[in-house]
């Protein structure tokens, strides 16, 4: 591994999928190892691969591996991998983007339930609350972002520009 990204060091420092040991990336499980090979195999034969590594946990990371340039002086391929983002709407991303137009925390919890997808049906029996509940934070989420809707709303979030933590041990330099 020559470069990361800083969302790709975070996600390496963590080690649950993936991890990197004197420069080489590998699959933290059996199965995920195999995966990993297979789309470096095709990375060989010019060929891209989008493939997902998962925990028992039920955490998942897709990623896409793209081939570039051989190394004519050694004849070592190169890849590209590029993780996908965790989420839609990641914590501190949110927690930004609420602070910006004065979400109170309500709103802003309702707003982080909505970006993993749930109706506002399914929020409220996250929150054991009323749909009416729901549908009113939904509109006040509107009035004070000025979106049309959740869709809109939700997009509005989805194209925040990711935000990370800093890392206290740095994997890669």
């Amino acid at each position: 591994m020559l470069h990361a990204n800083q969302a790709a060091r975070h996600e390496l420092a963590r080690r649950r999928v993936l991890g990197v040991r004197d420069q080489l990336l590998y699959g933290c499980s059996p199965d995920d190892g195999k995966a990993l090979q297979e789309a470096v195999t095709k990375v060989g034969q010019g060929k891209r691969s989008m493939l997902t590594l998962s925990t028992p946990d039920g955490f998942s990371l897709t990623m896409a591996v793209l081939p570039l340039k051989v190394d004519e002086a050694t004849g070592l391929v190169r890849a590209a991998f590029m993780f996908s983002r965790a989420s839609v709407c990641e914590s501190l991303m949110l927690c930004f983007f609420a602070r910006s137009h004065s979400l109170t925390a309500t709103e802003e919890h309702v707003l982080g339930i909505l970006c993993q997808g749930y109706s506002a049906p399914q929020v409220a029996a996250k929150l054991n609350v009323a749909v009416s509940t729901v549908r009113s934070h939904v509109r006040s989420l509107c009035a004070k972002t000025r979106s049309s809707g959740v869709r809109e709303l939700v997009n509005r979030v989805a194209v925040l520009p990711p935000v990370a933590p800093t890392l206290r041990h740095e994997v890669m330099h």
